[in-house]
Order: structure tokens, then C-alpha cells, then sequence
């Protein structure tokens, strides 16, 4: 009987990398062209609520700026481990933006949805400049911003 828990757990610590599934989601984001400094994005992922659950990509190296990208710092709480290794340069204007992220099978066509906050110093902050519901179909379908982002496209 002790073999055949033993042979049981086993076989299900063995599965279970296999139920936990990511894939690479190529996320690209063309800036408008404005006058200023290089934006400040946040990518993140909410729930069909729009809650916060979990941050993707953080452009921009100094993270006292990272207030002004106000719905996903509320999100997120700043917590340095939501963000640590998933950053990089700020982008500048009319410029593109493309990171490739994992992402949890289970995030797929299940109410989710990729927003974008961006910011500039001495400009406008936009919360939830730019949103895509998270599924198959949105895949490789851009989306236009309401402030610095002119579009935003994931591809799977």
C-alpha cells in the first residue's frame, strides 16, 4: 500500500508541470509621435472585473516614475517582485515596443483582458491607454490607444 501512494504521488508531481502550461505572447506597442521625453508603459493582465493579477512588462528604468502609471501601480502595489527582471528602457516617440512575455494557458479566452497604462514626465498619465481582451480571436488584432499608445497588438 505504501508503494502504491508513493507511485501515486510521483506520477502526479510528474503531471502537474504538464496542467501549468505558458506560452510566448509577442506584445508590440507603436507610440504616437508627441514632443517630450520617452514613455513610461505598464503591461498587465485583468480579470473580466477589471482587477489587477499580474504584470507583464514594465518599460522604463526609474522606478520613481512608476506612480504615474497609476492603475497598474494600484494593481500591483509597486511590489518590486511583480516587476523585478520584466523591465526595461522607456520608448520614444513614435517608436515601437516589442517584448516577448510567458502567459498562462489558463489566462486564454477566459474573460482576461492585456491593458496598457503609459506616462511621460511633464505629460499626460493614461490609465488603461490601451485594452485587448486576452483570446485567440484578439490575437494579431491591433487596438487603438486614448493617450501615447497609437496602437497595440499580442500575437501567440
Amino acid at each position: 500500500m505504501k508503494h502504491m501512494t508513493a507511485y501515486a504521488c510521483l506520477a502526479g508531481a510528474l503531471a502537474l508541470p504538464g496542467l501549468v502550461q505558458a506560452r510566448p505572447v509577442v506584445l508590440t506597442t507603436q507610440l504616437k509621435s508627441y514632443a517630450g521625453n520617452g514613455a513610461y508603459l505598464a503591461f498587465y493582465v485583468t480579470d473580466a472585473a477589471g482587477k489587477y493579477k499580474k504584470t507583464l512588462w514594465v518599460a522604463g528604468k526609474k522606478a520613481k516614475y512608476y506612480k504615474h502609471l497609476s492603475d497598474w501601480a494600484r494593481g500591483s502595489g509597486l511590489d518590486t517582485r511583480e516587476f523585478d527582471g520584466i523591465s526595461g528602457a522607456s520608448v520614444g516617440s513614435g517608436k515601437t515596443l516589442k517584448v516577448t512575455v510567458e502567459l498562462a494557458d489558463t489566462l486564454i479566452d477566459a474573460g482576461y483582458e492585456i491593458r496598457v497604462d503609459s506616462a511621460v514626465e511633464d505629460g499626460r498619465d493614461n490609465p488603461a491607454d490601451a485594452r485587448a481582451p486576452l483570446g485567440k480571436q484578439g490575437a494579431g488584432k491591433p487596438v487603438g490607444g486614448r493617450g501615447y499608445v497609437k496602437s497595440f497588438t499580442y500575437d501567440m
